[in-house]
């Protein structure tokens, strides 16, 4: 069993949702991602979704663009990435880690010397936003050779065969997508999330994360009720960023906002 499932097993017998903060490795210092990190989980995160910086990062909106840049600037790569979660695996080896980025980087490095360094390093999973699942077939069989999870994102014009395609592949979880956008999108509709939600669960047991467009503790509940995961990373880029001259701050006011969160979820309805 993956670390990735037996989280969402622990939570789900908790009647808990899982909170995922997402943030990219580097920004605005390889440094301070590492405190963070751990200043996350603390907090109330449950799996952590590291960012791989990428130059053209194309689904991702204006802030996130912004932190790739930041730390692209610091030379961040995707095996200084990959040494980051060697370091936080020396002092947390149960919470997941979930590498999100772009195929190129992969591929430059080969899929066989990528899977061996984040097996070797404990990546649980990884998405590759830019991978569609007609040509996936070689590197999901790579990573589950190695006991990752390959994660992929549905959207909301995914029909009933693409999805089912999709979670076929799927391992982990699905991530869905809840708007028709890049991150960082403003309009959140919660019952448009819902009825997708509910599509999803008729085509597939694994669990259902939600991002895009969750800004605060009551869309974080809201959103926690209907899914399985909560995924929040503009939002908290957007502080990460507010504070990037002050680095020494950042580990301990950016994860105010996944407690928040963790409280106000807690206080809702458990999805399932």
């Amino acid at each position: 069993m993956s670390r990735i499932t037996g989280c969402f097993q622990r939570l789900q017998e908790a009647r808990r949702c899982a909170l995922i903060p997402f943030v990219t490795a580097g920004d605005p210092d390889l440094s301070v991602t590492l405190p963070l990190m751990h200043a996350l989980v603390t907090a109330g995160a449950n799996i952590i979704e590291l960012g791989v910086p990428f130059s053209d990062p194309m689904a991702d909106g204006p802030v996130i663009q912004r932190a790739n840049e930041r730390a692209l600037a610091r030379q961040v790569s995707l095996r200084k990435v990959l040494g980051l979660v060697k370091a936080f695996r020396a002092h947390d080896v149960e919470t997941p880690v979930v590498l999100m980025g772009y195929l190129n980087p992969i591929e430059v490095m080969g899929y066989d010397a990528f899977s061996d360094m984040a097996a070797g390093v404990g990546v649980d999973g990884v998405i590759t936003v830019d991978l569609p699942p007609e040509e996936a077939e070689i590197f999901v069989r790579t990573m589950q050779h190695r006991s990752i999870d390959p994660i992929f994102l549905l959207a909301p014009t995914s029909n009933r065969a693409r999805i089912a395609q999709i979670c076929a592949l799927a391992r982990g979880f699905v991530y869905y997508v809840s708007l028709k956008g890049v991150t960082g999108a403003a309009h959140l509709d919660v019952e448009s999330v819902a009825n997708k939600v509910y599509e999803i669960r008729e085509i597939t047991d694994l669990p259902i994360g939600v991002g895009f467009g969750i800004r605060d503790a009551e869309s974080a509940a809201r959103i926690g009720a209907i899914s399985d995961a909560v995924v929040v990373g503009s939002a908290l880029v957007q502080r990460v960023e507010a504070l990037r001259h002050r680095w020494e701050v950042i580990p301990e006011e950016v994860p105010l906002l996944i407690s928040e969160m963790r409280r106000a979820m807690d206080h809702g309805r458990s999805p399932r």
